[in-house]
């Protein structure tokens, strides 16, 4: 069987199916945002892990490597603030080719502590090594939480509100951006060669980034939502389920509603676009619902809470509800701005996709 037919977490799943836990200090391992362990009775401490390779999850010519250092950080931040907690101590692991200077790690680092100060996170260790084929970074970090405030993925229940933080989609957009303006830049590269000339000898390339600087900062400088969860923590608000979103819309909601088994219904009217969004999307010939359902990389929160809490969660500025949760037989449906309904697919990022 070949990894593509599983994809990412089909694997995870198949992989560690059979792992049984034997700690009794190990609440919870995996299949959510963060492990939780707990070795006092007030506390919860989180763990969680990513891996970002060069090729896959970033690409050096358009990612500046303070940039890079920045959103390495911010990604397992994020996950963090998604089981409600707050980030205390990261380690960070490197694999490195030879193109690599010393100024390039200087860079990386600068960004990386530049989003750990902004968050009362420590860098506490890590790993180095070389690699045969570019970068590879391994960040982890960990956190934690009041022991009766911690929030899975698995708590959704019927009727519960589906809210969200920020807007979708711009990211996404960022990244086409990008590809594209690197795209115009390769070819004129590829011409140069054709006529003979060399590249440094080419004027300076001035990519076309005016009226779309919230799309480059939204791909290459996220920002993790401690600020949410500090106004739900102030309205005393507990979320039900919360993640993070990075794999895209479709699919978080998915990965809630499988392991809370419920199923939702959300409203495409409701999603939160920012105009820059809409503007590039309708440039680029893609239906921009489409873009902010399975862009992935927003970094944003997904979360749900009782009805009861409407008004409440309402009033937060920066988070809407775009839906409710449903019971399991009524499954995930998007309510479309006509009044139509179509199941909610999960076409989320999934690197191990063909």
């Amino acid at each position: 069987m070949e990894i593509a037919e599983l994809g990412e977490f089909g694997l995870i799943s198949h992989l560690t199916k059979d792992i049984e836990l034997k700690n009794a200090e190990t609440l919870k391992g995996i299949g959510d945002d963060c492990a939780v362990m707990q070795y006092a009775a007030d506390r919860k401490v989180l763990v969680t892990t990513d891996l970002l390779m060069e090729g896959v999850h970033f690409d050096l010519q358009y990612m500046p490597m303070k940039h890079l250092g920045y959103k390495s950080a911010m990604v397992n931040l994020s996950d963090i603030y998604a089981m409600n907690g707050r980030p205390r101590q990261m380690t960070v692991s490197l694999a490195l080719s030879k193109r690599f200077k010393v100024e390039d790690l200087e860079d990386f680092y600068a960004g990386l502590r530049m989003a750990c100060e902004a968050h009362g996170c420590d860098v506490v260790g890590g790993d180095t090594s070389a690699s045969l084929t570019g970068m590879a970074i391994s960040i982890t970090c960990i956190g934690d939480v009041a022991a009766d405030k911690v929030v899975y993925r698995n708590g959704a229940r019927d009727t519960d509100l589906i809210c969200v933080s920020g807007d979708l989609g711009a990211a996404y957009m960022g990244l086409q951006l990008l590809e594209r303006e690197k795209m115009v830049y390769n070819e004129q590269l590829r011409e140069a060669r054709q006529r003979g000339e060399k590249p440094e000898s080419l004027p300076p390339f001035q990519p076309d980034f005016s009226g779309r600087e919230y799309l480059l900062e939204r791909q290459l400088k996220p920002e993790a939502r401690r600020d949410i969860i500090e106004a739900l923590a102030k309205a005393d608000i507990l979320p039900t389920a919360m993640m993070d979103i990075s794999d895209g819309l479709s699919s978080e909601l998915h990965h809630i509603c499988k392991q809370s088994h419920v199923g939702c219904r959300i409203y495409e009217e409701r999603i939160p676009l920012d105009y820059q969004t809409a503007v590039m999307a309708e440039e680029l010939n893609m239906n921009v619902t489409t873009c902010a359902l399975n862009g992935g990389e927003d970094y944003e929160l997904l979360f749900t809470v009782p009805l009861t809490l409407h008004d409440r969660v309402s009033a937060i500025p920066g988070v809407k509800v775009i839906g409710h949760i449903t019971k399991p037989e009524l499954g995930l449906q998007l309510v479309c701005r006509g009044g139509t309904e179509m199941e909610l697919k999960a076409q989320g990022w999934n690197p191990l996709r063909r």
